[in-house]
């Protein structure tokens, strides 16, 4: 093997650096949804209609796209793949976004975006359950997963239960409005984070489906699109049932249009491809572990436009579950590593002979019947090379 050239070795970290890079810009993106979306809740946009908005864009922008690309590699529509893409449409679409606006709506975007980051800690569970991840508790990569999983939910829980007293980063005038609004607060605040919690099961559950979708229908491009327009389908229909007022859906040059439009694009349409792609290579478990940039980004512009009041509960519970987060990407990365080599030695060990034994026939030159030449198993995978 000769000397790799300075390009193959930039291109060879370009694609291990590549699914950071592409979770992190999503973070991005995120944080900016969230707080768009809660300005136009605030200017009475009804959730229903946000998130079936969201998916038309979404299906207007990755179809063509989906058509195009992948017309030659996309595989054979069948009726399990069908009904999975119809269950994604619900779960994601129509469960989880429905659920967190209601959720954020009731409580706050910074800490909306902040309790998201449990999703690792659900995913991880569900992905043990379905055997999408092992786990070996003598192996320190597994131990790191496990226990960073559990310093999430600790954090989760003390940011819940706690409030203590609000660190204003940024002065605001809102302090006497949100003093007379206290108690009504806290008691929407009970049912916003029992909201938030069903919408990051039904996200968990999406990145499982979505995880063995993949598996037989490799098409990111394709897959990401239907998923939209099942869930524009499916939304609409909810939206009907819970919105009866047809004027809701009117939609002018505000912050409704936009959050449709940016919400569409970036957190719809990219991020399901994106997140499809890193899935196939990374895991779920992956997907789920950038979260704490958005927290972080969301907090900020939180204060900025919204005014929002961050406690110190939220502080305190961030840090522990930032912590707990970065373990488990750790134990992740080293995932990665062993699952390569483990790739190579099985390779290797494939390419000699793949029975254990095998019998050969061997013409000599002599006249007479053809030798037969028995060869027995080799515990060496390289024993039968040079032959």
């Amino acid at each position: 093997m000769g000397d790799r050239t300075p390009s193959a070795v930039l291109s060879n970290v370009l694609n291990k650096v590549k699914p950071y890079l592409a979770m992190v810009s999503l973070q991005f993106g995120y944080a900016g949804m969230y707080i768009i979306s809660m300005v136009s809740l605030k200017h009475g946009m009804s959730n229903f209609i946000l998130a079936t908005y969201r998916h038309v864009v979404a299906t207007i922008i990755i179809a063509p796209f989906a058509f195009v690309l992948e017309r030659k590699t996309r595989p054979k529509m069948t009726l399990p793949i069908f009904l999975r893409i119809v269950a994604l449409g619900f779960l994601e679409p129509v469960l989880d976004q429905n659920l967190y606006y209601l959720g954020m709506k009731y409580t706050t975007a910074t800490y909306a975006s902040a309790f998201v980051n449990m999703l690792p800690a659900v995913t991880f569970i569900l992905a043990m359950i379905f055997r999408l991840e092992k786990v070996n508790v003598k192996k320190i990569r597994s131990l790191a997963k496990i226990i960073g999983t559990a310093i999430t939910v600790i954090g989760a829980m003390v940011m819940t239960l706690y409030k203590g007293p609000i660190i204003d980063f940024i002065k605001s005038g809102g302090a006497t409005h949100h003093g007379t609004t206290s108690e009504s607060a806290d008691k929407h605040w009970i049912t916003g984070t029992i909201m938030l919690l069903g919408s990051i099961c039904s996200w968990s559950s999406f990145f499982i489906l979505q995880s063995f979708t993949l598996k037989k229908y490799p098409a990111e491009l394709s897959l990401t699109a239907l998923i939209c327009f099942m869930g524009m389908v499916e939304g609409a229909g909810v939206s009907l049932i819970m919105v009866r007022d047809l004027s809701a859906w009117k939609v002018g040059w505000d912050s409704r249009l936009l959050a449709a439009t940016y919400s569409g694009i970036v957190c719809s349409g990219i991020a399901y491809y994106v997140q499809g792609v890193v899935i196939r290579e990374r895991g779920p478990v992956f997907v789920t572990s950038f979260s704490p940039i958005c927290m972080i980004l969301t907090a900020l512009l939180g204060a900025i436009v919204l005014a929002e009041k961050i406690h110190l509960g939220s502080i305190l519970g961030a840090i522990i579950i930032v912590s707990g987060l970065y373990t488990v990407v750790w134990g992740k990365s080293k995932d990665g590593k062993n699952s390569e080599t483990d790739e190579k030695t099985n390779a290797l060990q494939e390419l000699p002979i793949k029975n254990n034994a095998r019998s050969i026939n061997i013409d000599d030159g002599i006249d007479g019947p053809a030798k037969i030449v028995n060869i027995p198993a080799s515990k060496s995978p390289f024993s039968t090379q040079g032959t």
